[in-house]
């Protein structure tokens, strides 16, 4: 596409007629099929999540995050306190519909409604949340709500650039890959490179036809295998 130019001939960036402000995200429950997210609350969900995470046969699904792993509920509570407070990240637990149980958790954060920007980070799946279906669906609720309910135009993932799974998760969800931040960040003392993905909201609703084709019931087989991938129905979307 041929680019704007302004009245010296310089190529400028396309105008965004109506553009405006975004709410900042609100404190509802988003609901799915299979899973809810609330927003957390460390009475109601910091033992059931600390008992969710301690299914983990060790503490590696902490590598990557700037806090964790917990030796005792103790530890945990009091890092969920003093994170629960904050406005941003906004963490939120994501609750099992079928045992109304919390089995992760997740946070927006960098949130940015002037500009229409939002991260999901903090992502932390227990084992009984890995691989399923509440899984693929929270991410989709979340980028529900940021896209469908508050119009931003701009939704990031951001990782360690070592961090291999989460970089293939984001790939499978929809995300587009940036590049490398070389020494980004400094946490646990030592050096991350990070790994930016996004998605846009141009992007959005072929990531967002391919998930709900996904999480169709008559996507899985009676064993709760699924027929097509996500990536295999989002590229024949594109297609």
């Amino acid at each position: 596409m041929t680019p704007e130019r302004n009245a010296f001939g310089q190529p400028i960036g396309r105008a965004l007629d109506g553009w405006a402000e975004r709410s900042l995200p609100p404190l509802t429950p988003m609901a799915g099929r299979d899973c809810s997210i609330e927003k957390l609350d460390v009475e109601r969900h910091a033992a059931d999540l600390y008992a969710a995470y301690s299914n983990a046969p060790d503490g590696r699904d902490w590598t990557y995050l700037p806090a964790g792993p917990f030796s005792n509920l103790a530890q945990y509570v009091d890092y969920l306190r003093k994170e629960a407070v904050k406005s941003d990240p906004m963490h939120h637990a994501i609750v099992d519909s079928h045992s109304g149980m919390p089995v992760g958790s997740a946070a927006l954060m960098r949130i940015d409604p002037v500009n229409g920007v939002i991260e999901i980070g903090h992502i932390v799946y227990s084992p009984l949340l890995k691989r399923t279906r509440s899984g693929t669906e929270a991410m989709y609720l979340f980028m529900r709500r940021v896209f469908d309910e508050l119009g931003y135009r701009r939704y990031e993932w951001k990782c360690d650039g070592l961090n291999a799974p989460s970089r293939r998760a984001a790939e499978r969800y929809g995300f587009r890959f940036e590049g490398i931040f070389r020494q980004a960040v400094v946490y646990k003392g030592r050096n991350r490179d990070t790994a930016w993905f996004s998605i846009m909201d141009g992007e959005w609703p072929a990531v967002r036809a391919a998930f709900e084709a996904w999480l169709e019931p008559k996507n899985f087989n009676a064993d709760g295998t699924q027929r097509q991938s996500l990536s295999a129905i989002r590229a024949g979307i594109r297609q």
